[in-house]
């Protein structure tokens, strides 16, 4: 009765802890949403003075309705995702699912089994994500302008994207699978020395091998701004494999530019959508902003912190592995010594609950993450001043937030928590520099 009790109490505990942290969540998600959506309506008659001169009242209300809509339409993804998350731990959904695969699999097959069930899940929550991805895109993004996908487009890029995640994510979870099994009680390290491998391969193989896969991209033919692009990045040190453009109006009316790849085989990618909407000098300035986040070493930064956070995740899972209130608490019986001389591990249960509770108990961290990435973007802002011109910046961010439809009136809260980029008006206050009409 005493071991009964003992060992009934801590996980008890685990789902009471859990069960409040996701109420938590829900809560504090909720009302941040209501405050920004609050908000852009409350706003939404009057553009703000600093950007009267290049902002229209038009272009003011369609920002605000589009992001009132997306903020009504996280919420209701709010709401399934915790009831998702609910089944599949307090409910039993994960315990069911293993359960079946058992019986399917048997003690004869150690690894299949565990994988099978990484693969059944991932499928499953898939299926479920699917309709909110397709009325996402067809239903709000073509309200407002943005869609230019096909349902054949779409449909290919779900299958491409499925044999792509098949081809790489099977070799992967076996491997980390089989690390868990075969390398003792310091499993975690070892996978976590194979997971930042894989990382790295990543960021080298992507641009050339899998981004071409679902867009074309086509070698930067306008020569006058290679010049200029290629002079800055001479100015700044910067080397890279090529500059390209991709064909992000097949998708999206949104305008961006990134670089991709590591060490020799980084690329600057521009969108079509952002040379057609942008000056070449304002296309400098943009490009200037993201040569600064290399110049300020952000992107190793964020590297190292990923390394970081995945080695003290991995870890912390090594130890929750070994407790058995980790699985009851969660709404899984852990697997037992089965009978014809064969066992089943826990792993695959372990990596799924952790990857399932993880987001619930670091959300709060969320604001200190953001914070750090404004923090980023205003140095970047800043560099990109220096390098090219204050104003090109300026005129390129008011033509991106207002062909983004961002708003330029959300609530400050909202933004301390969720924002990676800081707002319009405070990275332009910021810069110094007044905005010129567009």
């Amino acid at each position: 009765m005493n071991e009964t009790a003992s060992y009934l109490s801590p996980a008890l505990l685990t789902s009471l802890v859990f069960g409040f942290m996701l109420l938590a969540n829900l809560g504090v998600k909720f009302w941040l949403a209501t405050r920004q959506i609050r908000a852009v309506s409350r706003h939404r008659s009057a553009v703000p003075q600093e950007f009267s001169e290049t902002i229209s009242l038009q272009t003011h209300q369609r920002a605000a309705d589009y992001t009132a809509v997306k903020l009504r339409f996280g919420l209701l993804e709010l709401a399934l995702s915790a009831a998702v998350l609910l089944g599949w731990t307090l409910l039993g959904g994960l315990d069911w699912l293993n359960e079946v695969l058992l019986s399917a699999f048997g003690p004869g097959y150690p690894l299949l089994q565990p994988l099978a069930l990484l693969a059944v899940f991932t499928l499953i929550n898939g299926l479920i994500d699917l309709p909110m991805s397709w009325y996402q895109t067809f239903v709000i993004e073509e309200r407002f302008g943005f869609n230019k996908m096909t349902q054949k487009l779409w449909l290919g890029d779900l299958l491409k994207s499925t044999v792509v995640g098949i081809a790489i994510g099977l070799p992967l979870a076996a491997l980390v699978l089989w690390l868990m099994n075969a390398t003792g009680s310091l499993w975690w390290l070892w996978t976590w020395v194979a997971w930042m491998g894989f990382s790295l391969l990543m960021m080298v193989v992507y641009p050339t091998l899998i981004a071409p896969i679902f867009n074309k991209f086509q070698p930067l033919q306008d020569e006058s701004l290679k010049e200029r692009v290629t002079q800055l990045m001479n100015r700044c040190g910067f080397a890279s494999k090529g500059l390209f453009v991709m064909d992000g109006s097949r998708r999206s009316a949104h305008a961006n530019a990134y670089f991709t790849g590591f060490g020799a085989s980084k690329r600057v990618v521009f969108f079509d959508t952002l040379l057609s909407q942008l000056t070449p000098a304002e296309v400098e300035a943009v490009l200037a902003h993201e040569l600064g986040h290399f110049k300020h070493k952000h992107i190793l930064k964020r590297i190292v912190g990923m390394f970081a956070f995945s080695l003290a995740g991995l870890a912390l899972l090594g130890w929750l592995s070994n407790q058995s209130w980790f699985f009851a608490g969660l709404g899984v019986m852990p697997n037992l010594p089965l009978q014809m001389g064969g066992t089943v591990s826990n792993h695959a249960l372990a990596l799924l609950l952790f990857a399932l509770v993880v987001p619930v108990f670091t959300f709060f961290l969320s604001p200190l993450m953001a914070q750090l990435s404004r923090k980023h973007e205003f140095e970047a802002d800043a560099y990109a001043a220096a390098q090219a011109n204050a104003q090109d910046l300026s005129n390129a961010l008011v033509k991106l937030y207002k062909d983004n439809a961002s708003t330029l009136t959300p609530d400050p809260l909202y933004v301390r928590f969720y924002y990676s980029h800081p707002p319009a008006s405070e990275r332009i206050a910021r810069m110094g520099a007044a905005i010129a009409p567009v």
